[in-house]
């Protein structure tokens, strides 16, 4: 086929003018990247953090490693996170006020990620007046007290529940949909709660899918979660398992090759997380997704839109092409939910559909997650999508 054909030079001229338009779309985007950091990039930083917090809380090289160490050790004082981040009087006493209602916690590791309070990190992690001048949410917006049939567990879906199995996390997030449920001791549920959520999927055999939250559910002992899984391989009606769990951005310790075994030995097993900024993207974090990889697992990540911390278009894209790179394949992106005392973390809806519109046909598909909002009542998840029809460059 020659290149003198007149239909072959149109074609190719067609093609070099979209390849332009293209190129010019991605552009500002190029540029913006540059200046949102991933926690591979802070490594130094993060580095200098972590060893200012061993020094201050007496800690040795190997200490740090141990997740037990990091939970027992978790920040709990505004003094102390003080001597690692410059936190003024005014706000040291926003904290004292602020934890008077809604309990707060950071593992030494994430606090190694914080720069400053009103950084994404910081804002994820350290308490706000914000908290206790919201007067519009409420304790349970998904109205879960009303859709638990039994002690423990939740059902909103025709062949899915939830079994919550601990109320412990490693950090409280500030933003957390179940706060009213942190209260001053950190408690797994009781084999005995425990049996009769497994009694009632037994006894339902539409149940086919049982995902394990909290709190974190990795925050159980090994042999407890080795059990649950167990008896839950027995139901033969059980196809899936899921895991809901925060531990590989706020505690990647934990992710021990104990506890790889034991999620090894009952496939299928899924993990969903929370990455909610790049900076949570660490050299720790992606060894944590790389064992449980290894281990058979199958990694997704439900980021929450937050109001200064990822409500921006740059943020989620490279967000959500970093996770790829480290094996978690974007799954959800949450409109955060009216939680009292989060009020200042929500954004519009309008904002979460204009950052969809610029994901789908700008970034690979398996970067996009669906946009979801939840239903008041108790309702369940529902998607929100841009209205593409009758539109180009999709």
């Amino acid at each position: 086929m020659s290149w003198q054909n007149p239909k072959i030079i149109w074609k190719h001229y067609r093609a070099k003018k979209r390849a332009v338009q293209l190129k010019e779309q991605i552009i500002d985007y190029l540029a913006n990247k540059e200046n949102i950091p991933t926690g591979f990039n802070l490594q130094e930083e993060i580095l200098a953090r972590q060893e200012k917090i061993r020094q201050i809380l007496k800690a040795e090289d190997e200490r740090w490693q141990d997740w037990h160490w990091q939970l027992k050790n978790r920040l709990t004082s505004e003094e102390v996170l003080a001597q690692i981040i410059n936190l003024p009087e005014n706000q040291k006493t926003a904290i004292r006020q602020v934890s008077k209602n809604f309990r707060w916690a950071i593992s030494p590791y994430y606090a190694s990620l914080i720069s400053s309070t009103e950084d994404p990190i910081g804002r994820q992690a350290i308490p706000s007046l914000e908290e206790i001048r919201d007067k519009q949410g409420v304790k349970d917006p998904m109205a879960e007290e009303l859709t638990s049939p039994v002690l423990g567990l939740t059902r909103r879906y025709p062949d899915r529940l939830i079994i919550n199995v601990t109320n412990q996390c490693a950090m409280y997030c500030r933003h957390c949909q179940r706060r009213r449920n942190i209260g001053e001791v950190d408690r797994h549920k009781t084999k005995r709660v425990l049996a009769a959520a497994l009694a009632y999927i037994k006894a339902n055999p539409e149940i086919r899918d049982v995902l394990l939250t909290g709190g974190d559910a990795l925050l159980l002992p090994d042999r407890h979660l080795d059990w649950l899984l167990g008896e839950l391989d027995n139901i033969k009606h059980v196809e899936i398992k899921r895991i809901g769990t925060r531990t590989v951005v706020t505690l990647p310790q934990r992710i021990t090759p104990e506890l790889c075994a034991v999620l090894e030995a009952h496939p299928p097993v899924y993990i969903n997380t929370q990455f909610n900024h790049p900076r949570e993207i660490t050299p720790e974090a992606a060894q944590a997704c790389a064992r449980l990889v290894k281990a058979g697992v199958i990694l997704g990540n439900q980021a929450v839109l937050l109001k200064g911390v990822n409500n921006d278009l740059a943020v989620i894209k490279k967000l959500h092409q970093e996770l790829l790179k480290i094996r978690v394949r974007p799954y959800y992106l949450f409109q955060a939910k009216q939680v009292k005392g989060t009020g200042h973390f929500i954004t519009p809806l309008e904002e979460g559909i204009a950052i969809m519109e610029k994901l789908r046909g700008y970034t690979s598909g398996l970067a996009v997650p669906t946009f979801i909002i939840n239903a008041p009542g108790g309702y369940g998840q529902g998607p929100v999508f841009p209205q593409y029809v009758g539109r180009p460059n999709r």
